[in-house]
């Protein structure tokens, strides 16, 4: 039987494979948030082209699922922010930090200033500002990261501002990115009834984590323990964790999901997939983070175990396949099919265009079906298009909403510039944005396949 693959470019997300497909978001784990939009913020004025624009620079605020508060400051000038835009723990290699050379010196800037430095005296007596405040301190290190996240010629209004900025910018140095709060790896596993499937290895700079085994599994026998067997409940970073999966069971899948209460990192990034501007992390209170891991098992056959991956170097998603089965397992992807010999594992990168939204099935043997979906955000967006130098045309910095931008020099309204309405669902943004604006699900990659049993063609 021959693999069926295609490509849909339409006005809306088209689904993909069977509404039974289990859905996975391209996130190894960590804490997920939605944006509440600017809280400490002062104004700066953008130059390009000859021209000014005045735009607001400052910290946001998330609120964590599950508990917890994060701060967060913009490091993609151009592109808009989406009113309560959900975001996720990200590596930098999923954002446009993946090829920025001073992404480095922005987690520098980040541990050495607002809010991370909370002593505005202090931090005011290195830069020569005396006066600093929170919201000054706030502009100016908006300021400074965005020169070296989007590279642009950007100054904050207040002159204590301006001096903070200069003060990150000169010193700023290089710094590595931050471990990750949560995360499960592998996040799936495969593997033969009557076996122990992983392991599946905890890493976490929480003291410990909570483990709840798969539910719907517990009909079957299937069991989360430890290397020596043992039921397991809790664990630490480095724990490594096993589906002990009886060997009367029928064939199937179960996931284990671990969560648990903890700072997240500064520096670490946090990607949107409503396409909304890419975030990093300046202060986290306690927060909670979670993970989770998917086993699949049979007793004979061909058994996968898929996970995705954002690839910005490459341009696309890798999609891991691991066959722990008997039996070949194949698939196909953007019309290449695709065969992973038994216990061989194999990554393959889908190539998807910056700012696409992409969402596509993987089915195979024994009913299995996992999907996956998301928006590919790998560039900063610039005035004239949406990915740096990918798109033409445009007019400059503009808002998609009220209120219309304000001319440099021009007074501002108060607390309320080209960040937030603080009315409607307007998309509205920090620091403008391009007018060549991708709308997400304004084009969707749908690809679907499944694994040839015995016997087919």
């Amino acid at each position: 039987m021959t693999l069926a693959s295609g490509i849909v470019l339409a006005g809306t997300v088209a689904a993909a494979g069977p509404a039974a497909a289990e859905e996975v978001p391209q996130s190894p784990g960590g804490a997920t948030a939605t944006s509440g939009g600017l809280k400490t913020y002062g104004a700066a004025v953008v130059r390009e082209n000859g021209e000014e624009q005045r735009v607001s620079a400052g910290l946001f605020e998330m609120s964590v699922e599950g508990g917890g508060t994060l701060h967060t400051y913009c490091v993609d000038l151009y592109t808009p922010t989406q009113r309560d835009a959900r975001y996720q723990e990200t590596p930098w290699s999923g954002t446009s930090l993946h090829g920025n050379e001073d992404a480095g010196r922005i987690r520098w800037i980040l541990q050495n200033s607002y809010p991370k430095v909370n002593d505005l005296a202090a931090l005011a007596d290195k830069a020569g500002a005396a006066g600093l405040t929170e919201q000054d301190a706030a502009a100016g290190t908006q300021v400074a990261i965005w020169r070296y996240s989007d590279g642009a010629d950007v100054t904050a209004v207040n002159p204590r501002a301006e001096k903070l900025a200069d003060y990150l910018e000169e010193n700023a140095r290089d710094l590595a990115e931050p471990e990750a709060s949560l995360t499960l790896d592998p996040p799936a596993v495969s593997g033969r009834a009557g076996e122990r499937l992983g392991p599946v290895t905890v890493h976490t700079n929480a003291d410990s984590v909570t483990v709840t085994p798969p539910a719907d599994a517990a009909a079957d026998g299937v069991r989360v323990v430890d290397e020596d067997g043992a039921a397991v409940t809790t664990a630490s970073d480095g724990s490594k964790l096993y589906f002990d999966v009886p060997e009367d069971a029928a064939d199937g899948s179960a996931a284990l999901t671990v969560q648990a209460s903890t700072t997240v990192p500064v520096g670490r990034a946090f990607a949107s997939e409503t396409r909304s501007q890419t975030q990093i992390l300046a202060g986290s209170s306690e927060s909670t983070v979670s993970a989770t891991a998917v086993a699949n098992w049979a007793t004979t056959g061909a058994i996968p175990a898929l996970s995705a991956e954002k690839n910005c170097a490459a341009g696309g998603v890798d999609i891991t396949a691991a066959n722990q089965g008997d039996e070949p397992f194949s698939f196909e992807l953007m019309g290449t099919e695709y065969t992973v010999a038994a216990g061989v594992t194999e990554t393959v990168t889908v190539p998807v265009g910056e700012d696409q939204a992409y969402d596509f099935t993987i089915t195979g043997p024994n009913g299995f079906e996992q999907r996956f979906k998301g928006v590919l955000d790998c560039a900063t967006a610039t005035s004239t298009g949406t990915g740096t130098g990918t798109s033409e045309g445009g007019t400059g910095i503009q808002t998609l909403g009220e209120p219309t931008p304000v001319a440099a020099g021009a007074p501002a309204a108060t607390g309320v510039d080209l960040a937030e309405t603080g009315s409607s669902g307007a998309t509205v943004l920090i620091g403008g944005a391009a007018i060549a604006l991708v709308v997400i699900g304004g084009a969707a990659l749908i690809i679907a396949g499944r694994g040839k049993a015995p016997g087919e063609e």
